[in-house]
């Protein structure tokens, strides 16, 4: 478990987490719509992108479909704990991306350091690599000395984000079928794994409200604003009347 940063000084953040399906940018958009009534919110996106990257890759001329399957192939082996990392390029694209999450880390930060409400969609965590938000190259075997270095630079970006631990953590619950049902583009097999991972995560010891997103969405939306006004209550404020 990482040790939290000293959150003195710093607006609540509340992080929504969930497998793909579960209504993770739903729920995010309409809570800071909410929070705007009555305080200065902002929303961040801690994700990687790669899906809509890779939809943009598959519609390049002639090269695009191709390019996306070999991409995801090397990306799947970098994940696979029983393979080896496919060679430095393809850990050096990896390693960028995650630099790219960083530089987006960082701005939230400063943001919550000037009194603004964060409402994340996605969180980053080091307890399982190469999938949800964990380091990527962390998972597979590396080989050599560069490889090795470049896994243990990438591990301590990972580390310095998990340490500040969200205000909340609103998890939101869904099985694969459901998930599939709303992103038919997603492999199965992955949907499944992040299923199985989502009631493990423990973000460092944050505070974790579990919601289902098999529930009508009113009864998820209500439940996930009752968890945020618990949580200002905890920290001495006032809810203000919203």
């Amino acid at each position: 478990m990482v040790s939290n940063k000293a959150a003195a000084g710093l607006a609540p953040l509340v992080a929504i987490v969930g497998s793909d399906g579960s209504g993770k940018s739903t729920i995010s958009a309409d809570l800071i719509d909410w929070l705007a009534q009555s305080r200065p919110v902002e929303g961040a996106y801690l994700g990687l992108g790669t899906g809509d990257m890779g939809n943009r890759i598959k519609e390049w001329p002639i090269v695009g479909r191709w390019l996306e399957r070999k991409l995801t192939k090397k990306a799947g082996q970098a994940r696979d704990k029983k393979a080896k990392i496919p060679g430095l390029p393809t850990a050096l694209v990896i390693y960028t991306l995650s630099r790219i999450r960083l530089r987006r880390f960082n701005r939230m930060m400063a943001r919550r350091r000037q009194g603004i409400f964060i409402v994340t969609d996605r969180y980053p965590q080091t307890e399982f690599p190469g999938i949800y938000d964990g380091p990527g190259l962390s998972a597979a075997r590396a080989e050599g000395r560069p490889l090795q270095k470049l896994v243990k630079r990438e591990r301590a970006l990972y580390e310095e984000m998990a340490s500040h631990i969200p205000s909340l953590i609103i998890r939101l619950n869904i099985d694969a079928d459901t998930a599939l049902q709303r992103k038919p583009d997603h492999k199965r097999a992955l949907l499944e794994t992040k299923v199985a991972i989502t009631p493990q995560l423990k973000f460092g010891g944050a505070q974790i409200v579990d919601l289902s997103s098999l529930d009508p969405y009113e009864t998820v939306l209500a439940g996930a604003k009752k968890a945020i006004l618990e949580m200002l209550h905890t920290l001495g404020e006032e809810p203000k009347a919203i």
